[in-house]
């Protein structure tokens, strides 16, 4: 996939998203929950004026105040050589990734980033994602010194066999974002669900 915004749905495209965030979610033998209760905004009205793009420009740092994120910088996360989206290592658990194959958040499209909820070591920097709530502000600070502000529009968990591709990778036309993590009740070390966080680009700040 080229490094061309994440907007066309291309057949390699639908390959790469459809293995995305499905691998690194082995964890430690414990009963942690990771399970959140699915909810979707109400759709905006006809009066409400998105908010203009930004320009190109890596992410640095993530705060995701209801989960109690504020961690940077930012991982560049790629392609794995089997053609898998990577995710962050168990040595970087307490980061979050940004999938650079795709948009910087804030420009027209969706933005993906990608954090574990707990590895083999313990909870990881989205242990508390079940804290979310329709309505939360992301917020992404971008190394033009811009701050672009998220707020969530949708939560969603599955089952990694069924992800959501299209509605993860596929076009938008207006700037948006998910973050994606692990959940589910462990089986056999490891989470077979997908957690995903939908929100849309609601204000850009300057430093």
């Amino acid at each position: 996939m080229s490094r061309r915004p994440a907007r066309t749905r291309t057949a390699s495209l639908v390959l790469v998203a459809a293995l995305a965030a499905l691998t690194g979610c082995s964890a430690a033998a414990d009963t942690t929950p990771a399970h959140i209760s699915q909810a979707t905004a109400p759709a905006p009205t006809a009066s409400t004026a998105p908010v203009k793009p930004m320009a190109r420009s890596l992410p640095v740092r993530v705060r995701v105040p209801a989960a109690g994120v504020d961690t940077g910088p930012v991982l560049p996360l790629g392609l794995n050589t089997d053609g898998t989206v990577e995710v962050p290592s168990v040595a970087d658990a307490d980061r979050i990734g940004w999938y650079d194959k795709g948009v910087t958040p804030g420009q027209t499209g969706p933005a993906v980033l990608i954090g574990h909820f707990d590895t083999a070591r313990g909870p990881a920097v989205l242990k508390n994602v079940s804290k979310v709530r329709v309505g939360d502000e992301i917020t992404v600070t971008r190394a033009d010194r811009t701050t672009a502000v998220f707020r969530v529009r949708e939560l969603q968990q599955v089952d990694k066999d069924a992800f959501p591709t299209a509605k993860v990778y596929g076009d938008t036309t207006h700037p948006e974002l998910r973050l994606v993590t692990c959940g589910g009740e462990l089986v056999d070390g490891h989470r077979p669900d997908n957690i995903i966080l939908y929100a849309d680009l609601v204000a850009a700040r300057a430093a």
